[in-house]
């Protein structure tokens, strides 16, 4: 039986001088200089060059083919890897066509739209592959720091027969002989977990909202990383574990990413404390100092910029939590303030001027939920399997939801959020 040689990757290279490997990836690059070619072959570790000599410096093979090179690892002053890969044997595996862009160079000189519609060979390109190691890194520690404070990762319907959010944003779709919608949030969900017993809960999914936005700060699909908490004293306990939350998250980022971060000069932010400021108290910041008015009950996008400029002037933090939404803002779960019931115990988290979480305490009596939804206008009715959550005995609890890719549109520097997915769905983007 033909023994099957292992194939190596470019980043085990540098350990395995002197050594015959197998090598399989992309060609980046090839360069003919009379009688010996240079292969420049990336795969996901790396980039490294291939010494094509005697009857294959020649060789002809197109750039972003997939090839199959056997060779002898050598050790090198001439390349930033240490070493170079003296080929024996070299095989197209896949050709590739003419290339509708070049994807070779230090910078991409393509538009946003033929990026995203042409994503596989974008995809390839060191500057945007690193966009999605940086995700993958956050969603990991994320996932490993609340598992690690006991909390128990779930999975919810993303089909759903009514809004969590109790508004008309909602995708709508056949669902055989009934109407359902496409899930907003998982927050119904997550408080059924917590009062089934969990107490501690954290899911990492799509949701879908059906707004017709079309910024650099909106996608109607995206990830959230949504956390729900049982057995709470009050939201400013909701408000501590994000902030836990997010400095594991971008102390991780900060130690695994360390190549990626450099690649495009930028840096992690150090999370100590994030400071707190009521909705009050930053309406009448943008108005005293920049003279600025604010819509009733919220902030607007210009709002949120000149916030984020404030906080780093004031605090030198590019966090800050924006608290006490008043109840017409807010969902219909949302726990009133005791002392002002006007208002709720409600936060957002803005960085770098945008918000990136909505958070608060729910309400978790019955008698006050049912009253919450019939002062909203809504029917209980359509809501009773979730009510009759709140009949059994649920413990006082709160949560919070961060979107994913805002977190790294902003950690990056990012002209567009739709960047920070690999297969953004807008108003107008159903494909690729």
């Amino acid at each position: 039986m033909e023994s099957i040689m292992k194939r190596s990757l470019t980043k085990e290279c540098t350990k395995q001088g002197g050594k015959v490997v197998l090598l399989q990836g992309w060609v980046k690059k090839i360069r003919h200089l009379g009688n010996v070619s240079f292969l420049l072959l990336r795969d996901r570790t790396g980039v490294i060059q291939c010494v094509l000599e005697n009857e294959l410096a020649g060789y002809k093979v197109d750039v972003e083919s997939v090839v199959h090179v056997i060779g002898e690892i050598v050790e090198t002053t001439k390349t930033e890897l240490g070493v170079e890969l003296l080929a024996h044997e070299v095989k197209v595996i896949n050709g590739a066509e003419k290339l509708p862009f070049e994807i070779n160079k230090k910078k991409l000189q393509v538009g946003l739209d033929q990026l995203l519609n042409e994503r596989v060979l974008s995809l390839r390109h060191e500057r945007i592959a690193t966009i999605f190691k940086v995700k993958s890194t956050f969603v990991h520690s994320f996932s490993e720091f609340l598992a690690e404070n006991d909390f128990t990762r779930i999975f919810t319907p993303k089909i759903v027969s009514q809004g969590a959010e109790g508004g008309a944003n909602v995708f709508k779709l056949p669902y055989f002989q009934k109407e359902a919608y496409l899930a907003q949030s998982p927050q119904f969900y997550k408080q059924m977990m917590v009062a089934g017993g969990l107490e501690r809960v954290f899911e990492i999914a799509p949701v879908y909202r059906a707004e017709h936005h079309n910024s650099s700060r909106h996608l109607n699909e995206y990830i959230s990383l949504d956390v729900e908490l049982g057995f709470i004293h009050d939201f400013h306990e909701v408000m501590q574990l994000e902030t836990d939350v997010l400095r594991y998250m971008f102390q991780q980022v900060a130690k695994n990413c360390e190549k990626e971060l450099q690649l495009l000069q930028i840096e992690v932010p150090v999370i100590t404390e994030i400071p707190k400021i009521t909705l009050l108290q930053a309406q009448e910041i943008l108005k005293s100092k920049y003279r600025k008015e604010s819509p009733v009950g919220d902030l607007d996008t210009e709002g949120e910029k000149l916030l984020g400029k404030y906080v780093k002037e004031t605090y030198k933090s590019e966090f800050v939590f924006i608290t006490h939404y008043p109840k017409e803002a807010r969902p219909m779960y949302t726990m009133p303030n005791k002392e002002n019931p006007a208002i709720t115990d409600s936060f957002d988290l803005l960085y770098k001027g945008l918000e990136i979480t909505s958070g608060a305490q729910r309400i978790h009596n019955y008698e006050m939920l049912l009253a919450s939804f019939n002062e909203k206008g809504l029917h209980p009715d359509k809501f009773q399997s979730y009510l009759n959550t709140f009949r059994y005995g649920c413990p006082p609890h709160g949560g919070f939801g961060i979107g994913l890719e805002r977190v790294v549109y902003k950690l990056l520097e990012l002209t567009n959020v739709r960047e920070a997915s690999a297969f953004p769905r807008d108003c107008t983007r159903l494909i690729p």
